[in-house]
């Protein structure tokens, strides 16, 4: 096999000054795979946390805050109909205290069990130990935005006042991150800034560095360059420093909305500020400049990346993989991945499903339920990301028929995942290439499973038909798979 040479790179022009090296970057020295035999690199799993009683737990746990973690991922496991959160909460209540649900309050707000963070705070309060204190209402507030309910966080913020404690800096950081969620995005704003004016007036809640990074995110997501210049010009005149978060955070918004120009801007208030751009400065540089399809510069970035003292992450790899893949620079893509393994690093199933999606991209549909395959056979935890990422290669490309085969041996064999983000991929590309047939049985696979719609989901779908156009039709199907699905494999 003739190898493949490595990424060309364009004269810098863009020089990024270098940082130390982090000391979570790991190395590894596994052999790496010429692309055209990717196979699953073995990766040695980590040490699993135990399951037995509790008291066995207890001695390999390394510290405090682990067993607290262990606690709590046993009172979640064990809240079910039969048992509910209070009825559990009050089997070990002997263990439980305040630090166990801040991490309850976490574990709970990553799903929609909102309302169970509530009924766990009212159980909080019940008892003898609880103090009322900032950090519980502010960890609920928090929680209470990221899920939109911002009236509630309203609610919990008079609630704090009512009962004695006054607010303080994280608990305005907060409520401003919390009316930042609302739909109203333009209400939401003025609603910050006026929190904004207000905690310049009290002693106790100056505006932090954190409060202005959550400003400045804010304002740049809402491209409105002219208020992102007045708070930097702002915190040039406070007694508050920037950091490199603030700096990561506008160029990330920036990049992300393909604001370019802004975004280099940024970049040259930050090497004036004397802050050096860390791993994730390079990395965001590297997927801004990949979307907008400026690859000599995304060159040129991961160029000045090799020569500093920081070293590249896998999500440096995926971003290129992902954005050669896009623009249909298959040779480029597979030299990342080659130089990538070259260098040492061991592709996480990330890395893989980026593979995927990137021949999707390429018409190579093929090379991509190859690297599918491999996925599922490997042993390895299956995700249904992965499933997700091989069914929206075939609706791309317009194979709407075999994207049904496959959903339907993963449902059937059960070696994969099928969750609603599934149903919600298939349902929108079955509604734009008008496979009616195909939207009904979807539909009575979704009531058999359990999967209950919501507003969104239809939304969602009747835009991608508004949108669509005549369905691309492959010139030719020797690249396709055989109508045939194999039953044993998802």
């Amino acid at each position: 096999m003739t190898t493949t040479p490595p990424l060309p790179f364009a004269s810098a022009s863009l020089q990024l000054t270098s940082v130390p090296k982090p000391s979570y970057i790991q190395s590894s020295t596994h052999r790496p795979y010429p692309i055209s035999r990717i196979r699953m690199c073995g990766i040695s799993a980590s040490p699993g946390k135990k399951t037995g009683p509790r008291k066995t737990r207890k001695k390999i746990s390394s510290s405090p805050s682990s067993e607290a973690e262990d606690l709590v991922r046993s009172i979640v496991r064990n809240i079910s109909d039969k048992e509910p959160l209070l009825s559990t909460l009050n089997k070990y209540v002997q263990f439980v205290r305040t630090d166990h649900c801040f991490l309850l309050f976490e574990e709970l707000g990553k799903s929609e069990r909102w309302l169970q963070c509530l009924e766990v705070f009212r159980w909080m309060q019940k008892q003898r130990w609880y103090i009322a204190d900032n950090g519980v209402y502010s960890k609920l507030i928090s929680v209470m935005g990221k899920k939109g309910q911002s009236r509630m966080a309203m609610w919990l913020f008079s609630e704090m006042r009512n009962s004695g404690c006054k607010p303080d800096t994280s608990v305005y950081n907060a409520l401003i991150t919390a009316h930042l969620h609302s739909r109203d995005k333009a209400k939401a704003l003025a609603k910050a800034v006026s929190y904004f004016e207000k905690m310049k007036g009290m002693e106790r809640c100056q505006p932090s560095i954190v409060t202005y990074n959550i400003l400045l995110r804010a304002f740049a997501e809402a491209k409105n360059v002219d208020e992102v210049n007045a708070l930097f010009k702002d915190l040039d005149e406070s007694i508050v420093s920037a950091d490199t978060f603030t700096f990561n955070g506008v160029m990330d918004a920036y990049g992300k909305l393909g604001m370019i120009q802004e975004m280099e801007l940024v970049l040259a208030r930050m090497k004036s500020k004397k802050i050096k751009p860390d791993i994730i400065s390079f990395n965001l540089l590297i997927d801004a400049y990949g979307r907008k399809q400026e690859f000599d510069k995304m060159e040129q970035v991961f160029k000045s990346l090799l020569r500093s003292k920081e070293k590249p992450t896998l999500p440096t790899f995926n971003s290129m993989i992902t954005n050669y893949g896009k623009a249909r620079l298959r040779e480029k893509a597979d030299s990342v991945y080659q130089k990538m393994t070259e260098m040492g690093y061991r592709p996480s199933f990330i890395t893989y499903e980026c593979l995927i999606m990137m021949y999707g991209y390429c018409d190579y549909v093929s090379r991509a339920r190859e690297i599918f395959d491999q996925m599922v056979e490997s042993g390895r935890e299956k995700k249904v990301s992965t499933l997700n990422a091989m069914l929206d290669v075939y609706c791309k490309n317009s194979l709407p028929m075999e994207a049904d085969m496959l959903f339907e041996s993963a449902r059937a064999s059960q070696m994969l995942p099928v969750d609603s983000t599934t149903y919600k991929l298939l349902y929108k590309a079955y509604t734009k290439a008008d496979m009616k047939e195909l939207v009904e049985k979807l539909l009575v696979c979704m009531d058999k499973d359990g999967i209950i719609p919501n507003k969104r989901f239809f939304l969602d779908a009747l835009g991608a038909l508004g949108s669509s156009s005549p369905s691309k039709k492959p010139t030719s199907r020797n690249d396709r798979l055989p109508k045939q699905a194999p039953t044993g494999r998802a």
